[in-house]
């Protein structure tokens, strides 16, 4: 299975009584971002654009377990920044183990292999390794010479100390659906448990404007890779929300789904836009006016969107929603979706060049020295 049987079973429990008490609008993942500093620069993020003395800034450990017991979702994501960087992550996990929460470590693997001896394997623990594809796109994505390889052997380091390892891929225009099923592959070789894939978000903050994909160009983009399914492939996401990437399935977007809390407080309206900040999860879930997100709303943000944090929630409460949406699940964890269609795209497919990576220092907190990091050549 793509997930333990105690998680799914965790999961689905939660769901139902949300269900059951009548409760429309719930948190399903719980997107804790303890800091904003990363190691890398990568010009598709939104998420570390920040001055010095914010990228200084980190959540303490008491301030985590605070918001966890306040959301009180069974699952909880660390993004960043790069959480392993923050002193006290170790100390962060372990407490949140321990109040049996089931928890997604993101992290771009850099320092995974030197930091893995500070912890222990878990069912409750996955450490979800960001690999953007196959070493070449990988390192273009993350500007970042030889970062494929590190990531790499930080997952092969995790798996063979007993750790669950998960992948997370973030497709932007550009990205050859050949090359991103190759990287499955590769993936599944070396041992992770499952993949999450999901479009890029176009980030106001983010560098490079011109490589995020619009819906039909992810629709078209995702039903090549997904059709015609390996068996070895294990994904990470709801069906419903992988046969919503694909064009077949009409979702809205949950935006309360994942609820980011981070240095500034909770974050309105979900983890990719930032109009404002609660102080409490009840004031963030009664004072957003919910109608005026996602891409029924009209709002030119919410216009491409596809992503992940938006709508895998969505899936999940389709597929308890009703007999139809349970059934329409079980259905697709069983099918390879054979497209003649999608598979003569593949042939068709013609990749894109791009110039070189071009290194260049990227600035950093000023208690901090710079360290060397790359950009993308256009």
């Amino acid at each position: 299975m793509a997930v333990p049987v105690s998680q799914a079973w965790t999961v689905a429990t939660y769901v139902l009584k949300q269900k059951f008490n009548g409760r429309k609008r719930y948190p399903l993942v719980l997107m804790l971002e303890p800091l904003f500093r990363c190691n890398l620069a990568c010009a598709g993020c939104g998420k570390i654009q920040y001055p010095a003395h914010i990228l200084k800034a980190e959540l303490s450990p008491e301030e985590c377990f605070r918001a966890v017991e306040e959301c009180g979702t069974p699952m909880v994501a660390i993004p960043g920044g790069e959480p392993l960087l923050h002193p006290k992550m170790p100390e962060i996990v372990a407490g949140l183990v321990a109040r049996k929460k089931y928890v997604y470590m993101c992290t771009n693997a850099l320092l995974l292999k030197e930091k893995l001896h500070l912890f222990k394997p878990s069912k409750y623990l996955s450490f979800s390794v960001h690999v953007d594809g196959q070493r070449e796109h990988h390192d273009f994505s993350v500007c970042r010479e030889g970062g494929y390889d590190i990531a790499m052997a930080g997952v092969k380091a995790a798996v063979e100390a007993g750790f669950r390892v998960t992948t997370n891929t973030t497709l932007f225009d550009g990205a050859d659906p050949n090359s991103v099923r190759a990287h499955f592959d590769e993936l599944m070789t070396a041992g992770v448990e499952s993949m999450m894939v999901s479009p890029g978000y176009t980030y106001d903050k983010a560098p490079d404007q011109q490589h995020f994909l619009g819906r039909a160009k992810s629709k078209k983009m995702f039903r090549a890779i997904l059709s015609n399914r390996k068996k070895t492939w294990r994904f990470n996401a709801s069906p419903m929300f992988m046969e919503f990437l694909m064009g077949k399935k009409d979702l809205r977007c949950t935006p309360w789904g994942m609820p980011t809390f981070s240095i500034f407080g909770w974050q309105k309206p979900c983890y990719l836009l930032q109009d404002g900040y609660a102080d409490t999860f009840q004031e963030l879930m009664d004072t957003v006016q919910w109608e005026n997100y996602g891409t029924e709303s009209g709002n030119p943000r919410c216009a491409n969107c596809m992503v992940h944090s938006g709508y895998e929630a969505s899936g999940v409460n389709y597929t308890f929603g009703s007999l139809k949406g349970l059934l329409q699940t079980v259905r697709a964890m069983f099918s390879r979706y054979d497209d003649e269609g999608a598979q003569k795209i593949l042939n068709e497919w013609r990749p894109e060049s791009h110039g070189p990576l071009v290194q260049i220092a990227a600035p950093g907190p000023a208690s901090q020295p710079n360290q060397l990091q790359s950009v993308s050549g256009d």
